[in-house]
C-alpha cells in the first residue's frame, strides 16, 4: 500500500504541487529516495530516522521507498522532511492514513524530533489556499503562514510529537497569528541635507515617476545622504505590492518570525557582489538583490567599481523588463524585479574630477577612462542622470532643518503618484502604476506634446544621437514633471528639464 502527502517544490516565487509517495515493502532494509531529489533531500532519510526514534517510533526492517512526484521536476530543500516523516508514519499506522488527508505538508526536522523553520512558508500557504488544503508547518512558520488569510486551515507544531498528538487528537495545537513588525525607528529625513537643490529636485522627480537615477560627484558631496532618503519620500505599499515582497523574502528565508515589514526594500550591494548575489541564481536558485529589491530601491554605490561585464551589464535585462529570468539545463526560474535604480559615482578615478582648485595629474583621461566602465547601453537605461557637487561652506554653516522634509516631499510625490496611478487605470493599462513602468507606445499616445515642445525633443534627439530608448525615457520624465506640476498637458518646460537631466552630465 502507498500512502500520499501533499507538498510543493519552489520554482521562483511559484509553489508547485508535489506528491511524497511512501511505500513500505517486504524485502532487504534499505531507504530509497526517488525522483530527483538534491542531496539536502537524500540526506532526509536519516533526519526523518532519528526523529522518529527520538519521537518514540521505529522504522520497520523492510525496503522503503519514497517517491517525490512528479519525477521529472528537480526536488531542492530540506522542507521534504516533515511530508517524508508522516507518510512513513501514516505506513505503519502510528497516525490515521486519512490524517493527512486535505492538508499541504512542509518542515525540517532535527535529529531530536523539533521543527525547524524553512523558507518559501508564505507561497506555499497561498498555494495550499489556492486547492483548497489546510496548511502543516514548523511552529516557528506559523505566523508567517498566518498571512495568508484566516480561512486558511494551519496546524503549526514544535515538534513531530507534538503534531501527531494534534493529529490523533490527544492535544489539539492554537492556530497561529499573523506575525507584526513595528519599523524600528524613523527613516532618515531629507531634512538632514544641506544645500544640494538640484540633486533634492532629481530625488523628487525620481521618486514621483519611479525612475532610475544616477549622482555623479566627488566624495563627500552627499550621494549616499540622498540615496538612503528616497525611502522617506515613497508611496506607501499597496496589499499587492506587499504580498509579491513577501514571497521574495519567504523564499530567501528573511522574513524572520513571519514579520512582514511595510516598508519598501531598500537593498545596498557592495561593489563585490557577484552576479548570482545581484540577479540570483547559485547552485541552488535563489533570488538575488535585484529582485529582493523589488517594488523598492536598489542602490549601487561606486557604480564603475562593479565588474562591468560579468556583474553590472548583467542588470541591463531586469532593469527593462521587470523580471529576472535565471535559465539553467534543467530548470528556468523568474524572479519580479521591478526596482528603482538608484546609483552614484565619482567623476574619477581621484574623485575630484571638475573640483574647483583641483587640477587631476593624469588631466581628462582619468574621468574618460573611469566613467567607461560604465557601458553605455547601461546607461541608457537610466532616466535621470546629475551631477552633485561638493557641499559649499556656507550650506554647511546654514541652519540645520530649514530644508524641506521628507514628510513634505512625500506629499506632493503621493499626488503624483496618484494622478498617473488613475491615468492608467483610465487607459486600461493593468499592472502600470507609474511612468517609468509605461511602455513606449503608451507613453507616446498619454504624452502628446504639442508642435513646439515636439520641435524641442526632436532637435535635442538629433543633436545629441538619442536612442529610441532614451527618447521615450525622456518623454516620461516630462510627463513625471507636469504630474508633479499638477498639468494635465506636457508643455516646453517640461520637455526641457527632463532633457537637461539626460544631457547636462559629465558623463553623457
Amino acid at each position: 500500500m502507498v500512502t500520499r502527502v501533499a507538498t510543493v517544490a519552489f520554482q521562483g516565487i511559484e509553489a508547485v504541487p508535489v506528491d511524497v509517495q511512501v511505500q513500505i515493502a517486504p524485502g532487504m532494509p534499505k531507504f530509497l529516495m526517488v525522483g530527483l531529489p538534491d542531496k539536502a533531500v537524500k540526506e532526509s532519510s536519516e533526519r526523518v530516522r532519528a526523529a522518529m526514534v527520538a519521537s518514540g517510533l521505529g522504522l520497520p526492517p523492510k525496503r522503503i521507498t519514497v517517491n517525490l512526484a512528479p519525477a521529472d521536476l528537480p526536488k531542492e530543500g530540506s522542507h521534504y522532511d516533515l511530508p517524508i516523516a508522516l507518510g512513513l508514519m501514516a505506513a505503519i499506522g502510528a497516525i490515521p492514513q486519512d490524517a493527512l488527508d486535505g492538508y499541504l505538508v512542509l518542515g525540517e526536522l532535527g535529529l531530536d524530533g523539533r521543527l525547524a523553520h524553512v523558507g518559501g512558508i508564505l507561497p506555499a500557504a497561498i498555494a495550499a489556499q489556492g486547492r483548497d488544503l489546510g496548511l502543516i508547518c514548523p511552529s516557528l512558520s506559523g505566523p508567517e503562514a498566518a498571512w495568508a488569510g484566516e480561512g486558511l486551515d494551519i496546524v503549526a507544531a514544535e515538534s513531530l510529537l507534538a503534531l501527531v498528538n494534534h493529529l490523533t487528537g490527544h492535544q489539539l495545537a492554537a492556530r497561529p497569528q499573523p506575525g507584526r513588525h513595528l519599523p524600528a525607528g524613523e527613516l532618515p529625513d531629507l531634512a538632514d541635507v544641506r544645500g544640494q537643490q538640484v540633486a533634492r529636485r532629481a530625488l523628487e522627480v525620481a521618486a514621483a515617476g519611479g525612475h532610475n537615477l544616477l549622482m555623479v560627484g566627488p566624495p563627500g558631496a552627499g550621494k549616499s545622504m540622498l540615496a538612503q532618503r528616497l525611502p522617506s519620500i515613497l508611496p506607501p505599499l499597496n496589499p499587492r505590492e506587499l504580498l509579491d515582497i513577501s514571497m521574495i523574502q519567504s523564499i530567501a528565508g528573511e522574513l524572520a518570525g513571519g514579520a512582514i515589514s511595510d516598508r519598501r526594500p531598500f537593498r545596498a550591494p557592495h561593489h563585490s557582489a557577484s552576479m548570482a548575489a545581484l540577479v540570483g541564481g547559485g547552485l541552488k536558485v535563489r533570488p538575488g538583490e535585484v529582485s529582493l529589491a523589488h517594488n523598492g530601491v536598489l542602490f549601487l554605490d561606486e557604480l564603475p567599481e562593479f565588474a562591468p561585464s560579468s556583474v553590472l551589464d548583467s542588470l541591463r535585462q531586469p532593469l527593462e523588463s521587470g523580471e529576472t529570468v535565471i535559465a539553467r539545463a534543467n530548470s528556468r526560474v523568474t524572479y519580479p524585479s521591478r526596482v528603482q535604480l538608484v546609483a552614484a559615482m565619482n567623476p574619477c578615478k581621484c574623485g575630484m574630477a571638475g573640483t574647483p582648485g583641483h587640477t587631476c595629474r593624469r588631466g581628462a583621461a582619468c574621468a574618460a577612462e573611469y566613467q567607461a566602465r560604465v557601458s553605455g547601453p547601461f546607461l541608457d537605461r537610466i532616466d535621470i542622470r546629475i551631477d552633485v557637487p561638493a557641499v559649499t561652506a556656507a550650506d554647511m554653516i546654514g541652519p540645520a532643518g530649514a530644508a524641506e522634509s521628507s514628510a513634505e516631499v512625500a506629499r506632493r510625490v503621493a499626488a503624483a503618484r496618484e494622478r498617473q496611478r488613475q491615468r492608467y487605470a483610465d487607459a486600461g493599462a493593468e499592472g502600470v502604476f507609474t511612468n517609468a513602468a509605461a511602455g513606449a507606445t503608451l507613453i507616446e499616445k498619454l504624452v502628446d506634446p504639442d508642435r513646439e515642445s515636439q520641435s524641442l525633443l526632436l532637435q535635442a534627439a538629433e543633436r545629441f544621437n538619442l536612442s529610441a530608448r532614451a527618447y521615450h525615457r525622456v518623454l516620461k520624465v516630462a510627463r513625471t514633471l507636469a504630474d508633479l506640476a499638477g498639468a494635465d498637458k506636457v508643455s516646453r518646460p517640461h520637455i526641457a528639464e527632463a532633457l537637461s537631466y539626460r544631457l547636462n552630465f559629465s558623463g553623457a
